[in-house]
């Protein structure tokens, strides 16, 4: 990763924040290990279509600081809980086109159980607690920000609502 990333590295847990794009292999090598059974990436990336409407692109925000600080925190928690090796997990901020990733998280456990059960963990924990923040882009519609969390439409916020 490169300068325009913010990183934190502890403890057996790697997260990142960055504007470049995501590359599976870098992540995926943050967590390989000799005592490892087992690796498991995640990879989000954005779909062509939001409830029924087409997506042009999403864009994400975060404040840096407290969004790192709470990523690393999920990522404690989740190694914890399922006796991981290593946790790596990574958020694409600004513009994200249709079929490139938005966050990768990789997972090393002696055994795939609890590689594939912590994958999931970090991802949904990452969706509720992390603070980062998602707008849609439609086509032929202005974009909608939103809290980066599933099957929610998000509200419309004009600028005289932000003054």
């Amino acid at each position: 990763m490169n300068r325009e990333t913010s990183e934190i590295k502890e403890d057996g847990c790697y997260v990142g924040l960055t504007h470049d794009h995501l590359n599976l292999n870098d992540v995926m090598d943050k967590v390989r290990s000799p005592q490892a059974g087992a690796l498991v990436m995640f990879a989000g990336t954005t779909r062509d279509s939001f409830g029924g409407k087409p997506v042009k692109e999403l864009q994400y925000s975060a404040y840096n600081p407290l969004a790192l600080r709470t990523m690393l925190s999920v990522c404690k928690d989740v190694r914890t809980a399922h006796g991981l090796i290593a946790i790596a997990m990574v958020h694409r901020l600004g513009i994200v086109p249709i079929g490139e990733e938005s966050i990768l998280i990789a997972v090393s456990a002696p055994h795939r159980q609890a590689a594939w059960r912590a994958g999931e963990q970090a991802l949904e924990d990452c969706k509720e607690r992390v603070e980062v923040w998602k707008k849609e882009e439609f086509e032929g519609e202005d974009g909608v920000w939103r809290a980066n969390r599933d099957g929610a439409m998000g509200q419309k916020v004009s600028e005289a609502d932000c003054t």
